[in-house]
């Protein structure tokens, strides 16, 4: 006698057990699986020992294309290669690409491929989000925010916690662009008291005559020598600059 028959098994069911394989074929064959839901994806990303194949196959998944949280997970995933993740940044929002820019495992060119299609995007994004940004964003981004045309978004990347010493110098070095920038750090608490930004002031034809002396009086006669080389004050500051070389010097 037969025993009972076994009811035929559903072949459009999703193998969701194939997420936790360790068989890379199996993971190969998931991530370019058209059943494949939002959720299983992101699971499927949570795991650091994806194949990099997986990765290519979860990126070209077009049943996936429309959710951006599996596109940013596959862009910051540590084994997605580069030829991978940039197409994706360049099709990603601007907050998306902030967030990509200040996470640390974020390997650090993917991070300043991201910074580079943002800063390449301010003179198109709203003054609110160039606000947003100049606090909250890399210290990359919040530089090129310096030279922004409105005062407090300058302002604002001034204060940034990324902002460094070396972002602001070569903003200061800027030929173009400085005219907001350059009164605001000579008043600035903290950024006027150090030497490499007051090296740049005094190279920089915006810096008020005043604070181009008070400075000049406060560096080394070197350094100073050496600055006035190049800089781009006029003549007449310049001859009072020279005046108060030899006067130290003498």
């Amino acid at each position: 006698m037969n025993g009972p028959s076994q009811p035929p098994q559903r072949t459009d069911e999703f193998p969701e057990h194939l997420i936790h394989s360790h068989s890379a074929g199996d993971l190969i064959a998931v991530a370019a699986d058209h059943r494949l839901t939002e959720d299983l994806a992101l699971g499927l990303l949570s795991r650091r020992d994806l194949p990099t194949e997986a990765l290519e196959a979860l990126n070209k998944n077009s049943a996936l294309a429309k959710y951006r949280k599996v596109r940013l997970a596959i862009v910051t995933h540590p084994r997605t290669p580069r030829h991978v993740a940039i197409p994706v940044i360049r099709h990603l929002y601007t907050f998306e690409l902030m967030q990509i820019a200040l996470l640390p495992a974020v390997a650090a060119d993917i991070k300043r491929a991201a910074e580079e299609v943002l800063i390449g995007r301010l003179n198109t994004i709203s003054s609110g989000e160039r606000s947003s940004l100049a606090k909250q964003s890399s210290g990359r981004i919040a530089a090129a925010l310096l030279l922004d045309k409105e005062e407090r978004i300058m302002q604002a990347a001034l204060a940034n916690p990324h902002m460094t010493e070396a972002l602001l110098v070569k903003a200061l070095c800027s030929e173009q662009g400085t005219e907001l920038l350059v009164p605001t750090v000579c008043r600035h608490e903290k950024w006027s008291l150090r030497n490499e930004v007051k090296l740049a002031l005094l190279a920089n034809e915006n810096t008020p005559l005043a604070r181009a002396l008070q400075f000049a009086n406060e560096l080394p006669v070197k350094e100073l020598k050496e600055i006035l080389l190049n800089s781009r004050l006029s003549l007449n500051v310049k001859s009072y600059l020279q005046t108060i070389i030899e006067k130290q010097q003498g």
